[in-house]
């Protein structure tokens, strides 16, 4: 979702209204923005945002984050104050939503051991609900809504660089995953092929608890007659169709390879794409889902960082120049 004031009159300040439920990457998102080169004021209450920009506009667009911990909170009160902004002549508001589902928000309350804001004392899930009841009249008029489920903190910033970024060095950032079809398709792939007819690596014994990134799953997978015409046809429509979707102004493309247990052979198929398509000067980065997530089953217990969106792993990236 993307309002005109994205395209607005360039003697407009641009000032984004950062919100969404608690844990979804509100703090992450104002500190990216904060980087971007934005005058970043996090929990402002509502009654003085007016007053904040009563007077000349400054050299640097705004970013205000706004969520239930502030006094005068209410989705009527934000309405109204989104209404308001949006008659003044001077100011292109924004909203950026960040919303994320209530089963990876009430993970990252356990995981982090804080409080929700509104059942200090109760149940987070009771809080976690709640406030997506409150802020669903909010959501509906936001202008730029990002879904944090599935996005490590590097992912938001890429994401958020894309939106609010100003169009400098504008660029196609390319996301290679591997995937289990067993736990279904990642959100937000573009693309998505399906190596489950390679030879699998499972039934070997000494490569069954081995995974894509070892050479000898890669050798394996590689051996298998039907890899090399495989791979060079996918690698050839991806570099095909790259320069046009740069073209046509898209910003990221998410390549997905899957197979039984995302462990072999389409962590092997990702990881022998991400580095062809670097080579190729793309920049590219790589997420293997379910390696990811046996990591986290076997991790210590530590505690992250609260103010970020948790997820099991960061991907890697891979250099490039476009």
């Amino acid at each position: 979702m993307a309002s005109g004031a994205l395209e607005g009159d360039s003697d407009m300040q641009r000032l984004v209204l950062v919100t969404g439920p608690s844990g979804a990457g509100r703090s992450t998102a104002i500190n990216v923005l904060e980087d971007l080169g934005y005058e970043a004021i996090d929990n402002l209450p509502l009654s003085l945002v007016p007053r904040l920009l009563d007077g000349p506009a400054r050299p640097v667009p705004l970013a205000l984050g706004l969520d239930v911990r502030n006094r005068d909170f209410s989705a009527s009160n934000l309405i109204e104050l989104i209404d308001r902004l949006t008659r003044m002549p001077d100011y292109a508001p924004e909203v950026l939503y960040l919303d994320c589902s209530p089963e990876h928000l009430l993970r990252r309350f356990n995981e982090t051991r804080r409080r929700h804001p509104l059942t200090p004392e109760g149940d987070p899930l009771q809080g976690i609900e709640a406030e997506r009841d409150l802020l669903a009249p909010i959501r509906v008029r936001a202008d730029v809504l990002i879904d944090t489920t599935e996005l490590s903190p590097h992912d938001l910033r890429e994401e958020l660089s894309q939106w609010f970024g100003g169009g400098r060095d504008r660029r196609l950032v390319v996301s290679v995953q591997s995937f289990s079809y067993k736990r279904g398709v990642p959100r937000g792939v573009d693309v998505m092929f399906d190596c489950r007819f390679l030879n699998n690596p499972h039934w070997e014994p000494a490569l069954r608890a081995l995974d894509g990134r070892d050479r000898a799953v890669q050798d394996y997978v590689k051996a298998d007659p039907r890899f090399a015409e495989f791979f060079e046809k996918v690698r050839d429509l991806v570099l095909f169709t790259l320069p046009a979707h740069l073209k046509e102004g898209k910003t990221h493309l998410a390549i997905g390879f899957g197979c039984t247990g995302g462990q072999h052979r389409s962590v092997t198929l990702a990881e022998k794409m991400a580095d062809s398509l670097a080579e190729a000067g793309w920049q590219v980065s790589k997420r293997h889902r379910e390696l990811e997530r046996r990591h986290l089953a076997t991790a210590p217990a530590e505690e992250p960082d609260p103010a970020v969106p948790a997820r099991d792993a960061q991907p890697s990236m891979c250099g490039g120049r476009n």
